[in-house]
């Protein structure tokens, strides 16, 4: 479909490594199963920017081709409604909404972005009087519950001791989620202080760093969720777990699962399919005052410093970063 301009337009482009421009542009309709989405906030997913501005991929043995796309990689986003596609029935104008889903690089425009066509089905509609805000990171909390939802399943959160490994945005979420779905203890494990303050503030029971003595094997939690995807904590967190650990960050390297592990009954989890589901019990969590989403956004910019931003979140400086399209 031909675009329709707008004034004042704007989205953001990476126009190559360590560079990226605010620029204006034409607005695309919806196609007849999206709705146009005026973006409120989005917010960071560090690994993503970080690897984009780097020309780094984010996925091992991916290609990149810069220009990307423009918008890329932005996708934790909410906003409104402020027009419909052909065949769009379940959502209305005026909807504040939040992305539950990554929609993947075959996009005509990622969230980087003032006004941005967005699939119906990737969107779940806000409760009333809910602070967009709120839920401005629900495809993260979506992806942690994934891990979550597998650990129900083994009956391993409620009334355990569970480690969470990595206090980034991620692990910060998974410490309430614990706390959320009756863990005994929580416990939080990263090597930064301020990270580690962060977790206990958003409900750690306990806090350290890796390199904590932590008893004989298998001494230090029931359960364990490593959110780093550094072979040396998931390794870290084999030794130091009794039942279970599943490993929500993305792996680069092999790690090693050996006779030690085998012998106590240790069980090694991958991670499971992003879901609808796991993106509505998120939002209930949320809307249910037991997971609070704003604290991980530590900084708050007009998206026209996207640059800035992402340097925040390489000195780590940043947890992530909201940004805000309509401001600046």
């Amino acid at each position: 479909m031909p675009p329709i301009t707008v004034t004042g337009a704007k989205q953001l482009q990476i126009l190559k490594p360590g560079q990226a421009e605010w620029l204006s542009a034409p607005v695309l309709e919806p196609e007849p199963h999206e709705v146009l989405l005026k973006v409120l906030a989005v917010t960071t997913c560090p690994h993503w920017d970080l690897h984009m501005m780097a020309g780094d991929p984010m996925i091992p043995g991916g290609q990149l081709s810069y220009p990307l796309t423009p918008g890329q990689p932005g996708h934790e986003a909410v906003g409104e409604v402020v027009a419909l596609g052909a065949d769009v029935t379940d959502l209305e104008v005026g909807d504040q909404v939040a992305a539950w889903r990554d929609r993947g690089g075959n996009v005509r425009l990622g969230c980087y972005a003032q006004l941005v066509p967005f699939a119906a089905d990737s969107l779940l509609v806000l409760p009333g009087g809910m602070d967009p805000l709120a839920a401005g990171s629900l495809e993260l909390a979506m992806c942690v519950q994934v891990s979550f939802d597998q650990l129900l399943e083994l009956d391993a959160v409620e009334g355990q001791c569970v480690a969470v490994g990595g206090l980034g945005p991620a692990g910060l979420v998974a410490v309430q989620m614990a706390r959320a779905y009756g863990a005994a203890e929580v416990v939080g494990i990263d090597p930064l202080p301020t990270r580690l303050e962060q977790a206990r503030a958003l409900g750690a029971d306990r806090v350290q760093p890796p390199e904590s003595e932590s008893g004989p094997d298998g001494g230090l939690a029931d359960t364990a969720i490593d959110c780093t995807g550094l072979v040396e904590s998931v390794e870290w967190l084999m030794t130091q777990t009794a039942r279970v650990v599943t490993v929500f960050g993305v792996l680069r390297d092999d790690v090693a699962f050996g006779l030690r592990h085998w012998r106590r009954g240790l069980s090694l989890l991958g991670y499971g399919r992003h879901n609808r589901a796991a993106a509505e019990r998120a939002l209930r969590l949320i809307a249910d005052g037991k997971l609070d989403l704003r604290p991980l956004s530590t900084h708050h910019l007009p998206l026209a410093r996207y640059a800035e931003g992402v340097d925040l979140l390489r000195r780590k400086e940043a947890v992530k970063v909201c940004f805000l399209p309509w401001e600046g």
